[in-house]
C-alpha cells in the first residue's frame, strides 16, 4: 500500500520550510498561491543570481571569440552538457551528446525533423502517444507526411494506453510491435494525469534496437530520471519546468541507436544566459535532493486526491483507483487535473484565483482533446504547502 502522506510532509517539513524561503517570487506575494509548475516552475534564487553574475561579469557569445568573456562563456555552456549528463545518471557521458533547444517542443521537433527521416525506410512503422501533449504527437506525424512526399510511406502506430490506469499497456504493445517497428515516442509522467508511465516496460516488449524517444518535460526537475533505468536512446525536457529561465530545454542522446544525432541547419546564437540559468537550477536540485522534492510533492498531491475523492462535485481525472488513500497503486506526481460538474473550468479557474489559487483551466495542450473540454490542472512544487492544500480543498468544498 502506498505511504500514508502525512509521514513524509511531517519528517520533511523542517527541509521545506528552508527551501520555501529561497523563492522570491512566493515570499513577495503571501495572499497568492502558484499551482502551475507544469507549465512553468518558480526560480531559487540561487538560478536567479546566477544569470545576474554572467550578466554583470562575462556575457559574451559562446564558441565566436578568443578573449577571456567569449572563452569563459564558452566553458559555461560545455560545463552545461555536461552538468545535464551526470544530472541524468548518464553511464556513458563520453558516447551520448547534448543539444540546446528553446524548449521540450522544439527539440521533439529537431527529432523528428532532423533525425527520424534518416532512420526510416518505405514500410516502416512508428509507435507514437495519441493521448498525450501535442508536442510529442503532431512532430511524429509531420515527420511521416514529409517523408509521402518523398514517397516514403511511414505507418504511424498508437502507443496503447492500459483502461483505467492511464499508463502505457506493455501488453498490448506486444500485438502493435512488430520487425518493421523502428521507433517508439512515449512520455515520462503524463502532463494531465500525472501518472508515471512506466516507460521502462517498452523496452522489454519492442527488444534491444528500437530507438525511444522519452518527453521529460513533466519529469526532469520534479522527480529522479535515470537515463541508466529508463534504457531509452532520447531524453527531451524543457529548463523553464526545471526551474531555470524560459527558452531554453535540451535533447539529451545517447548515440548508440540508430543514426547519431546531428540537428541540421546553421544553429547561430545559444541561449547562453538560458544555459547558464539551467546549469544553477540543477545544481539547487541536486543540493535540494531530489528524491526528497518528488516525496513532498506526491505527499501533497495525494492530500488533494484523496480530499477530492470525499467531493461528489468533482471528477478527477485519470486513474480512479489512485484516488483511495491508501492506494495499492502509484499516486500522482505534483499534477492533479479535475472537474466540476456543474461549474465550467475556465469559470472555475476565475473563482479560484479570486481566493488566490492561480491554476491553470483549459485543454491543457492534450493531444485529442479540445479546449472546449477543458479541466482544472493542479501542478505543485517544493515551495507548496500542506496548509495550501487545505485551503484549496476548503474553497472547492464550498464550491459543491
Amino acid at each position: 500500500m502506498a505511504a500514508d502522506p502525512t509521514t513524509d510532509l511531517a519528517e520533511l517539513a523542517s527541509w521545506q520550510r528552508g527551501l520555501r524561503a529561497q523563492f522570491p517570487i512566493v515570499l513577495g506575494h503571501p495572499g497568492l498561491v502558484y499551482l502551475d509548475s507544469a507549465a512553468t516552475a518558480q526560480k531559487p534564487q540561487a538560478v536567479l543570481d546566477s544569470v545576474q553574475d554572467y550578466l554583470v561579469r562575462s556575457n559574451a557569445n559562446a564558441g565566436r571569440g578568443s578573449y577571456p568573456w567569449a572563452n569563459t562563456t564558452t566553458a559555461l555552456v560545455e560545463g552545461a552538457r555536461d552538468r545535464i549528463k551526470e544530472f541524468l545518471g548518464d553511464p556513458l557521458p563520453d558516447r551520448s551528446s547534448v543539444h540546446f533547444t528553446s524548449g521540450a517542443t522544439e527539440g521533439l521537433r529537431t527529432l523528428a525533423r532532423d533525425w527520424l527521416p534518416g532512420l526510416l525506410r518505405d514500410g516502416d512503422e512508428i509507435v507514437v502517444p495519441f493521448a498525450d501533449h501535442q508536442a510529442n504527437l503532431s512532430p511524429w506525424l509531420e515527420a511521416r507526411d514529409l517523408l509521402a512526399r518523398q514517397g516514403v510511406r511511414v505507418r504511424v502506430r498508437e502507443l496503447p494506453r492500459q483502461e483505467g490506469s492511464g499508463d502505457y499497456d506493455p501488453q498490448a504493445l506486444e500485438g502493435i510491435a512488430g520487425p518493421r517497428t523502428r521507433f517508439v515516442a512515449a512520455t515520462h509522467v503524463h502532463h494531465v494525469h500525472g501518472v508515471d508511465m512506466n516507460v521502462h516496460r517498452i523496452r522489454r516488449v519492442v527488444g534491444p534496437d528500437v530507438p525511444i524517444c522519452l518527453d521529460a518535460a513533466q519529469s526532469v526537475g520534479h522527480l529522479p530520471v535515470s537515463v541508466a533505468g529508463l534504457d531509452v536512446d532520447f531524453v527531451v525536457f524543457s529548463g523553464h519546468k526545471a526551474m531555470a529561465l524560459p527558452g531554453t530545454g535540451a535533447v539529451w542522446a545517447r548515440g548508440q541507436r540508430g543514426p547519431a544525432f546531428r540537428p541540421g541547419g546553421w544553429s547561430g546564437t545559444p541561449n547562453t544566459v538560458g544555459i547558464v540559468s539551467l546549469a544553477a537550477a540543477l545544481d539547487w536540485l541536486d543540493a535540494a535532493g531530489i528524491e526528497r522534492i518528488e516525496r513532498w510533492t506526491v505527499a501533497l498531491t495525494s492530500l488533494l486526491t484523496d480530499g477530492l475523492a470525499r467531493m461528489p462535485a468533482y471528477e478527477v481525472l485519470g486513474c480512479r483507483s489512485s484516488l483511495a488513500a491508501g492506494s495499492a497503486v502509484q499516486r500522482r506526481r505534483s499534477i492533479v487535473t479535475f472537474r466540476h460538474r456543474g461549474i465550467d473550468a475556465q469559470d472555475l479557474g476565475f473563482i479560484l484565483f479570486s481566493h488566490g489559487f492561480m491554476v491553470r483551466s483549459d485543454g491543457h495542450c492534450q493531444a485529442g482533446v479540445p479546449d472546449k473540454e477543458g479541466s482544472v490542472r493542479v501542478s505543485l512544487h517544493v515551495h507548496n504547502t500542506p496548509e495550501e492544500m487545505t485551503e484549496l480543498l476548503t474553497t472547492l468544498a464550498n464550491l459543491q
